[in-house]
């Protein structure tokens, strides 16, 4: 698959089937954002894999806990694929996807939000030469600030100095996989 092209196609996908992805294909996921770029090739971000969507079901309600929607711009995403922003019935962040991958930085690290993004972003484009649909989620640092985040943290082994960053949704395309919103114009400049 040519990289651009796939850039060009991959989409964040919010309806998912209920349909495991396997153990073989979530390792090469997490395997590829092992190698994503980072700051000063310092490999500091985590990621911690759930293949259990009833797990994945309850941290997704997590997420969605302390949503404010009060801090919304107001952009609209999707008719097809529609976000919490679209919908505020939706009661999970995570949008029923099977399997979830959480990505940490060390705390205090000037570069670890940039380097968690680059992770994620790396993992999703992996995803997607599997065949498997992928969404980032922010709101990470949020869904594990309460007794049962900091339990499931210390249960998963994550070491105190790092905090979670974004999660990655995997699974498979529920309904049409949706087309490519036409870009803006405007969005870029070369000078010379």
């Amino acid at each position: 698959m040519e990289l651009l092209e796939a850039i060009k196609n991959r989409r964040s996908i919010r309806k998912y089937k209920d349909k495991q992805i396997s153990r073989e294909d979530l390792e090469k996921i997490i395997e590829a954002g092992t190698y994503a770029s980072n700051a000063g090739g310092g490999q500091r971000s985590m990621i911690v894999g759930i293949r259990n969507a009833e797990l994945v079901e309850k941290l997704g309600r997590m997420n969605m806990a302390k949503f404010d929607r009060s801090k919304l711009i107001g952009s609209y995403v999707s008719k097809e694929q529609p976000s919490v922003i679209d919908d505020p019935t939706i009661k999970s962040g995570f949008y029923g996807a099977p399997a979830l991958c959480i990505v940490f930085a060390q705390k205090n690290f000037m570069f670890g939000i940039p380097d968690a993004f680059c992770c994620a972003e790396t993992m999703l484009m992996e995803a997607y030469d599997l065949g498997i649909s992928s969404c980032i989620v922010s709101r990470a640092e949020e869904t594990f600030d309460n007794e049962i985040g900091a339990a499931l943290l210390n249960e998963w082994g994550v070491p105190e100095n790092y905090i979670a960053r974004c999660f990655v949704t995997l699974g498979y395309c529920d309904g049409e996989y949706p087309k490519s919103k036409p870009r803006k114009e405007n969005r870029s400049k070369i000078i010379e």
